[in-house]
């Protein structure tokens, strides 16, 4: 699947309707997780700054993995926009949106999604030029039902619901029109990072891409 342009900067071209949220804590993860979600179809992850190494993390993948495209999640502040694109960051996304950030990542050229979790606020990020979007937090604001709801008075935009999304209800989610993709930490359960165990890693992105592509 090609992703549609994100305005006002394009995201970068990925395959995946899968986009895995992770956290790293040991920067010796960081390449050989990307490489485990590669090799089960998952051309994509976001990176969230929310650990000490995150930008060192992204910049390890970002050159030591090109087929990734890696992008920082978490992106709350506009001070952050140029530090994650110094470390090779493709593209960001947030959980929210605030006037500063949003002028930052349009001045920077930086790809973003912006978050919503109201149709309000996804009416304002498209007032900024934006018709991609974060649904965050997916699940608590009512997940598949509030996307069918906001596809009537809102067909033109396009979301990534992240938060609450699991391989058990993936397929519903991406059988909506107005879903694009969906984010979730399933794929990389912090047990099976611990251990290394990146041949299950492997397993649950081929699996998740089997049914993104069913």
């Amino acid at each position: 699947m090609h992703i549609a342009a994100n305005t006002p900067a394009a995201l970068p071209v990925f395959k995946s309707r899968v986009v895995p949220v992770v956290v790293i804590q040991d920067l010796a993860q960081a390449v050989p997780m990307a490489e485990a979600l590669l090799a089960g179809g998952v051309d994509v992850i976001e990176i969230t700054l929310r650990s000490e190494i995150a930008l060192t993390a992204i910049e390890a993948v970002a050159r030591k993995v090109p087929a990734m495209m890696v992008g920082a999640g978490t992106v709350t502040r506009a001070e952050q926009v140029q530090a994650v694109l110094d470390a090779g960051a493709r593209f960001a996304l947030s959980p929210g949106m605030t006037p500063s950030l949003l002028a930052k990542v349009k001045s920077a050229g930086l790809p973003f999604m912006p978050g919503v979790a109201s149709p309000s606020e996804a009416m304002l990020a498209r007032d900024e030029g934006f018709g991609l979007m974060k649904c965050f937090p997916a699940a608590q604001l009512g997940g598949v039902d509030v996307l069918k709801a906001w596809a009537g008075p809102l067909p033109d935009l396009r979301f990534c619901p992240t938060g609450g999304v699991t391989v058990q209800n993936l397929a519903q989610f991406l059988a909506l029109p107005n879903v694009a993709m969906v984010g979730g930490s399933w794929l990389t359960p912090a047990a099976l990072v611990q251990a290394g165990d990146w041949a299950a890693i492997t397993r649950l992105a081929a699996q998740a891409t089997a049914l993104a592509s069913a």
